[in-house]
């Protein structure tokens, strides 16, 4: 059974990555697109801002799972993950990461100049992110700055520069992403306090942990407010931000100190639902 045993390598390393995650950060990404082209980019320029994009988070997440294979052997929820069990070999892991990195690179030559010249920085931002957890609870940030590196570069990819106007919506996504992200640290704050690794919920507590996280994701909707402002966006794109902020609060009223059963839920449903719903307005008040 030679295409059964494919089949199965291939969703091996697709839940290696857990590509199903690349909804968080790949609408943001589009949604910079839209803005730098100030309308639909062109079909060429949009396959390879998505090709980049996939590139750039397999072999992220690839090397983040080669990384922390053995700490991930010892906490029982990452146990069962595909370098713990054995379902993916290191060797094969660490070939994965070249080869996605190789594709990141080949996407960036075909945006153009800056893109290419700009890749290295890129991945070595993307890389570092998966150490800091054994040095700094700030680790959520740096993952913030990493995913952000989405949409900042589709804005390079378009315009072929870097300017200010960006910023705010990349900053945006730094606190977005760390937020949830302090949520999701949750699930491992025994661990991480026995096993000596850091995270904002292992350093301040369960109950300062969800009023940080409040306090990025406020951040986060007020910089997506002043992105509105900086690209003279209307009503329609205001009016996705009610649903931002409706998602924002959702995915905070459904945990508290006392009951972290719907981590989740709210890691996945409600981010998925922000990113994909800014892309959504954005596209929309742009296409009127």
């Amino acid at each position: 059974m030679p295409t059964l045993t494919a089949l199965n390598k291939i969703t091996a390393y697709l839940k290696m990555i857990k590509f199903s995650h690349s909804i968080f950060a790949l609408p943001f990404a589009f949604t910079a697109a839209i803005l730098a082209a100030n309308g639909l980019p062109s079909l060429r320029q949009g396959l390879w801002i998505a090709v980049a994009m996939v590139g750039a988070r397999s072999a992220a997440m690839g090397l983040n799972r080669v990384v922390d294979r053995k700490i991930d052997a010892l906490n029982p929820r990452t146990s069962a993950r595909e370098l713990p069990t054995g379902a993916i070999s290191v060797t094969d892991a660490r070939l994965f990461v070249a080869l996605s990195t190789m594709v990141f690179v080949a996407a960036a030559y075909m945006l153009n100049p800056l893109c290419l010249k700009l890749s290295p920085l890129a991945i070595g931002i993307i890389f570092f992110y998966s150490y800091t957890k054994r040095f700094t609870w700030v680790c959520h940030l740096v993952l913030g700055v990493a995913i952000a590196l989405a949409p900042l570069g589709a804005w390079i990819a378009i315009r072929g520069e870097l300017s200010y106007q960006i910023l705010p919506l990349v900053v945006a996504v730094v606190f977005w992403l760390a937020g949830f992200d302090t949520i999701y640290g949750l699930q491992d704050i025994d661990f991480d306090k026995s096993h000596g690794l850091y995270s904002i919920p292992q350093r301040f507590g369960v109950h300062r942990a969800l009023i940080i996280a409040r306090g990025f994701h406020v951040v986060s909707c007020l910089l997506l407010a002043l992105t509105g402002v900086v690209f003279h966006l209307g009503v329609v794109y205001y009016a996705g931000l009610v649903a931002v902020a409706l998602f924002f609060w959702y995915e905070h009223a459904i945990i508290s100190r006392d009951d972290l059963t719907r981590i989740n839920i709210a890691f996945f449903n409600a981010n998925g639902y922000i990113s994909l719903t800014v892309f959504v307005f954005v596209l929309i008040e742009k296409s009127l």
